[in-house]
């Protein structure tokens, strides 16, 4: 991995822990209990109820980035998972040197997961919303 995404991601983590970790706009990795999945995706919302995400099976990850790369269209699942369900939710970071998720998504395709996830309409319409390249977060709060 190169010294500046090293410094990215460390700077990107400072980030998440001064404002809180889990909020809407951050790349986690989500276990779910009964049945036993696991879902990788950008938090669309998160609330005593649950957890709302937009994102994949960790199962369909690789598919996922070829589509991506090879230009396909695309719907990845919106899904709400309800409390009970979840048995674990961690960022998606680089451990040690082994590069993120969302850091491997970047290489293989060019595009930030975040804002590719995050702006992809939810209205069911197929097509993107907002800029794919502009590194801004159009769900994340300003405050």
């Amino acid at each position: 991995m190169a010294k500046g995404s090293q410094q990215d991601a460390a700077t990107s983590a400072a980030q998440a822990t001064a404002r809180g970790p889990f909020l809407p706009g951050a790349m986690v990795v989500v276990t779910l209990g009964n049945p036993r999945d696991k879902f990788w995706g950008v938090i669309l919302a998160l609330a005593p109820e649950g957890l709302s995400l937009s994102g994949v099976e960790l199962a369909s990850f690789e598919d996922f980035v070829v589509i991506v790369k090879d230009g396909e269209s695309f719907s990845p699942a919106v899904v709400f998972f309800p409390m009970h369900r979840i048995e674990r939710v961690e960022l998606d970071l680089p451990d040690g040197n082994l590069p993120s998720l969302s850091q491997r998504f970047s290489a293989k395709t060019g595009r930030e997961a975040a804002v590719l996830l995050a702006s992809h309409d939810v209205s069911g319409s197929g097509h993107l919303t907002g800029s794919l390249h502009s590194g801004v977060n159009p769900i994340e709060d300003p405050a």
